[in-house]
């Protein structure tokens, strides 16, 4: 199981630090493939004055720390061509927000580099649809090896790195819903993670930021692993309440801890489940 945790957006090395020591057990767990999140630059805020994020330079200089003291492998957003290079230098796998899940050009730069490829699927998008980005990524990296893909599936999507992201879709204005089908569909042609933090945001229900309600991540999540998830996504800090991004939906580590456990044992269940099928 893929677990991807840390905070939203990089704020100050000491708070990353302390957050990248609480996920620990992450990292030690033999049934988890761990890796540590946090992005340089939040590029799509909804106002002008909210935090973005120390920048591609110095971000990736914090990440670079964790990775020397922790041995953990990294994830982080890119959002224009030229950071997808020097961003995969640093960093395993490099993620593409919702928003930008359709941008060729970004999907492309990213599949031209070794890391992982991480696409979220957009709020506005049909589950059947993400197919077509996974293919950008996908012929992008066969055609690197003189191979030819005609089809997103499932075996060469692991073969090749690229996976896709589940984070809820636009429900009227403010809210999301997550629809679990979405969760098989997708997973017909790419491994499929769910982002249960991501899934319980509001959008713009600050007032010219984010909301959203922590309570019911747990629930989502559990939700998506009795249906079959590769991996879950989940933001993480040590205090949610005084986050400069996404704090109303982030996790505290504690709670993060114990969601893993159980979901690690909602996957074990269905895959005793499947083999008994079988």
């Amino acid at each position: 199981m893929i677990i991807i945790a840390g905070p939203c957006v990089i704020e100050n090395d000491e708070i990353l630090e302390e957050i990248a020591e609480s996920l620990k057990p992450l990292n030690e767990n033999e049934k988890i493939d761990f890796y540590f999140k946090s992005s340089f630059d939040k590029a799509n805020r909804t106002s002008l004055e909210s935090y973005r994020g120390p920048g591609l330079e110095k971000g990736l200089e914090s990440l670079a720390k964790i990775k020397a003291k922790f041995g953990y492998k990294l994830l982080t957003d890119i959002h224009e061509v030229y950071q997808a290079s020097p961003a995969a230098k640093v960093v395993d796998i490099l993620q593409i927000p919702a928003f930008l899940c359709r941008q060729t050009d970004l999907i492309v730069a990213a599949a031209h580099t070794n890391a992982m490829v991480n696409i979220k699927k957009g709020q506005f998008m049909n589950p059947a649809d993400m197919k077509y980005s996974v293919l950008k990524a996908l012929k992008t990296r066969a055609s690197a090896k003189n191979e030819e893909i005609k089809e997103a599936n499932f075996k060469d999507s692991l073969k090749y790195g690229i996976c896709l992201t589940e984070r809820g879709s636009s429900f009227g204005y403010g809210n999301l819903v997550v629809d679990m089908r979405s969760l098989a569909i997708m997973r017909e042609f790419a491994p499929v993670i769910f982002d249960a933090t991501h899934a319980v945001q509001m959008p713009g229900g600050l007032k010219g930021k984010s909301g959203g309600d922590s309570r019911y991540a747990p629930l989502l999540a559990r939700a998506a692993a009795a249906v079959g998830i590769d991996g879950l996504f989940a933001e993480t800090h040590i205090k949610p309440e005084v986050a400069l991004s996404d704090g109303p939906n982030m996790l505290t580590p504690k709670a993060l801890l114990e969601l893993c456990w159980q979901i690690l044992e909602i996957e074990q269940l269905i895959t005793k489940e499947s083999y008994a099928n079988h």
